[in-house]
């Protein structure tokens, strides 16, 4: 019984990490550009003595969707999407480099070009730097012009460029913070040919109905480990009672 326990409990264990990441894709599917995580699990059969008829359920990799979402008109001039691949790349607290594709971009108080969350957008020369009253434009390839308020249209300055990269994606790993980093932990190199929407933001690619469907699913699977659980625990009280009488 112990055997049936301890195999039915590795597998009910990964269920519910499943379910977890489900809950986290359906919490971030009004995050703008999200990318849904994806979980992947592989038998991993016991070897022992007897015939192999047991499997305990080990981690095999955990992925990301990369589909783009939804591109969304906002007709902001600080909002900015990333066309098909690509990414924005942003400066750490520490120094080092790391990837979004949320591109509600905002103006610190010191003039600097920062994502929502409060970080540097890296540029060609390092931060971009937004003179008070300034109106910018970004270019679809990343290129922040400004002109200055109350100056007639078509005199403006080129104050930087976005920096905008496209590494591949298995060199790619998620952190904590929903950014993402190069496994070596270096910086991309800028791509060219990576392109961006002004005055748009790119939606969460996470698809509410599969999973709706897939925490339901899950939820069914949990129950069954269950079931086999009380089925153990009857089996052993019914092998007690029969042990006692003889």
């Amino acid at each position: 019984m112990d055997r049936l326990i301890y195999t039915v409990a590795s597998g009910a264990k990964h269920i519910m990490e499943q379910q977890a990441t489900v809950s986290n894709n359906l919490a971030n599917a009004s995050t703008t550009g999200f990318r849904a995580q994806l979980d992947a699990f592989r038998a991993a059969h016991v070897v022992s003595e007897g015939l192999p008829t047991r499997a305990f359920v080990v981690d095999s990799t955990v992925g990301t969707d990369f589909t783009p979402g939804a591109i969304q008109q906002t007709g902001r001039d600080l909002d900015v999407a990333v066309q098909g691949k690509g990414w924005i790349a942003v400066e750490m607290e520490d120094g080092t480099e790391a990837l979004t594709r949320h591109g509600n971009l905002k103006i610190s108080e010191n003039g600097i070009l920062q994502t929502a969350g409060g970080r540097n957008v890296v540029g060609d020369g390092g931060p971009i730097a937004i003179p008070p009253d300034t109106t910018i434009t970004i270019g679809k390839d990343g290129t922040v012009s400004g002109s200055a308020n109350g100056i007639k249209p078509g005199a403006t300055t080129v104050l930087g460029r976005i920096k905008l990269v496209n590494p591949p994606k298995d060199n790619l790993v998620r952190g904590d913070d929903g950014l993402f980093r190069l496994k070596d932990g270096g910086a991309a190199e800028a791509d060219g040919n990576v392109v961006v929407v002004g005055g748009a933001l790119e939606g969460s690619n996470v698809n509410v109905v599969d999973a709706m469907v897939n925490m339901i699913s899950l939820a069914r699977q949990f129950e069954i480990h269950m079931n086999f659980l009380k089925n153990a625990e009857s089996n052993a009280t019914k092998a007690g009672q029969i042990l006692a009488l003889s």
